[in-house]
């Protein structure tokens, strides 16, 4: 796979315009997250990564979420930058979604707006971002969302493990 950029047009942005390290900023956009119609969140108070290559991750509050939703999960994850992320589930009516997302309890300097916030993978949630559909990061590890308003080629599609 070629990892030469698509084009930027002014009502679509690049990923390879993201920089490296990433950048953390706040967006007044309407995000909606639903599962099978029922409600898990919807805010206007989120923050977005930015990284070279990567569609934008969002970070939501965790007071956007009824409480009991969002469980703590096994595992974690290191990001050099933003530091030791620990997962979570959701819980949505009957449904428990496991490792569906991560949080960043004691974020790394520079980062510490993540704190308080949760990401989620969009694979078995429908996402929204200003009413625009979100296609979730292909590759199943990377939490980017797709919307018409980026462009890649994007890490984690076939091929570009070695990006």
């Amino acid at each position: 796979m070629s990892r030469s950029p698509l084009p930027a047009a002014p009502d679509r942005e690049s990923v390879w315009d993201y920089p490296r390290p990433p950048r953390v900023e706040a967006t007044s956009e309407l995000i909606v997250v639903t599962l099978g119609g029922l409600l898990v969140t919807s805010t206007t108070d989120a923050v977005r990564v930015l990284e070279t290559s990567h569609p934008p991750v969002y970070y939501l509050p965790l007071d956007a979420f009824a409480p009991g939703m969002v469980e703590p999960a096994d595992g974690s994850a290191v990001c050099e930058y933003k530091g030791v992320a620990d997962h979570v589930s959701l819980r949505v009516g009957d449904r428990l979604l496991e490792r569906v997302g991560w949080t960043y309890p004691t974020p790394l300097q520079g980062y510490e707006v993540l704190a308080g916030r949760v990401a989620l993978y969009a694979g078995e949630l429908t996402c929204t971002v200003d009413r625009e559909p979100v296609v979730p990061q292909a590759g199943g590890y990377y939490g980017g969302w797709i919307t018409p308003r980026v462009i890649g080629p994007f890490k984690g599609e076939p091929g570009t493990a070695g990006w």
